[in-house]
């Protein structure tokens, strides 16, 4: 059995004030391309369809075109809901949609979402399990001790019925241990959202939503696809892919990736004024309708540098300077705090200041489960 594994669509998603709608309608149309070549059985989008939990109507009519695309071209798709999604509006109309062979997963209620598809080797469960909070765990097994991400995961996989001795895939969206972020990802309260890898020991395959670059998470079968377009300058390195997964007999499974081309690329370019504006330094470049960050070398800043420069490269995104002063400022930052902290983090210095004692560990249990709560329904963690 084949399937496509997508997620982080973000669809809606503005990068520096740039609207990335065109250039998500374009990869769109590249994936529907693979899906058709691949004649893949499923497609399974593990989260993060949108970019806010109220999605504008050009994003949500992009997912609409893609999922009536993906439905006439055949394969079975999973669809989840990320942090970013509202699982709500995401599942709206879902068991209709059913009967075209999409199905979206609803709003997590602790009872078990499988599908089960068949192929030459038997049947294959998919377990649809959208993005988690242990708040929402706890909801509905009040009797299970859930006081990290970890043990909401491990008592959610506890109650789907999974049955070992059959192939099984997971479709979810978490943070799991060790998996590498870039900057458009945003940390959980407290920094708390990892998830260890050992919860997945029942699925032959973990297409994992959250994390914007390809990777495998411990091993090859539990995977991060990534996004299909570059976010942020932090990516502009990563190699956008759709990932490809063939499973044969249970034990049995492949994975290789399909390169996307963008309609426009994401990337940083550096030098003077001069040499940047020089038409040797772009002329024949395949860059200058590109999204980028320009980094200048002079030492003294470009009067209106920004929009001179846009004459040339239109879709300049993001101008700095790395020159002495720019250098001297980095290091007198380096010297400071190195790292932003967690609101958990900020409580438990404020507390011991006020109390002149650490907080107990029972208190900070309580401090993150409020956090949690105040914080359930936001697009993002904190």
């Amino acid at each position: 059995m084949k399937w496509i594994h997508l997620s982080d669509l973000h669809l809606g998603k503005r990068v520096n004030g740039f609207s990335m709608v065109e250039d998500q309608a374009y990869i769109l149309k590249e994936i529907l391309e693979i899906v058709r070549r691949e004649e893949p059985q499923g497609v399974l989008i593990a989260g993060d369809v949108y970019d806010k939990t109220v999605p504008s109507a050009e994003a949500v009519g992009m997912l609409d075109d893609f999922l009536v695309s993906l439905s006439r071209l055949g394969p079975q798709v999973f669809l989840i809901s990320g942090n970013h999604d509202s699982p709500e509006r995401l599942a709206f109309g879902g068991r209709l949609m059913e009967q075209s062979g999409v199905h979206l997963a609803p709003v997590y209620d602790g009872n078990p979402c499988r599908f089960t598809l068949q192929d030459a080797h038997g049947p294959v469960d998919v377990f649809l399990l959208p993005f988690l909070k242990p708040v929402h765990v706890r909801r509905f097994f009040p009797e299970e001790t859930i006081e990290s991400y970890t043990d909401a995961l491990r008592v959610a996989i506890d109650h789907l019925g999974v049955e070992e001795g059959r192939r099984n895939v997971l479709v979810t969206h978490q943070f799991v241990t060790g998996a590498a972020r870039c900057e458009s990802e945003e940390l959980s309260v407290g920094g708390s959202d990892n998830v260890d890898a050992s919860v997945f020991a029942p699925f032959d395959y973990v297409a994992l939503g959250h994390i914007h670059g390809p990777q495998q998470v411990g091993k090859a079968t539990i995977r991060y696809c990534g996004t299909p377009l570059k976010y942020s300058f932090s990516e502009a390195n990563h190699e956008k892919s759709v990932t490809v997964v063939e499973m044969e007999e249970k034990g049995n499974v492949s994975i290789r990736t399909i390169p996307l081309m963008p309609l426009r690329d994401l990337r940083e370019i550096r030098g003077s004024y001069e040499e940047v504006t020089l038409r040797d330094f772009y002329e024949g470049k395949d860059f200058r309708e590109d999204y980028l960050h320009i980094i200048l070398t002079d030492e003294e800043d470009v009067p209106d540098g920004a929009a001179k420069l846009r004459l040339i490269y239109p879709n300049l995104m993001k101008l700095s300077y790395d020159n002495r002063r720019t250098q001297n400022q980095a290091q007198w930052e380096e010297m400071g705090p190195t790292e932003e902290k967690s609101p958990l983090a900020m409580l438990e210095e404020f507390y011991e200041k006020q109390n002149g004692q650490p907080m107990q560990e029972t208190q900070r249990s309580f401090a993150l489960g409020l956090m949690e709560e105040i914080w359930e329904d936001e697009p993002c963690d904190r």
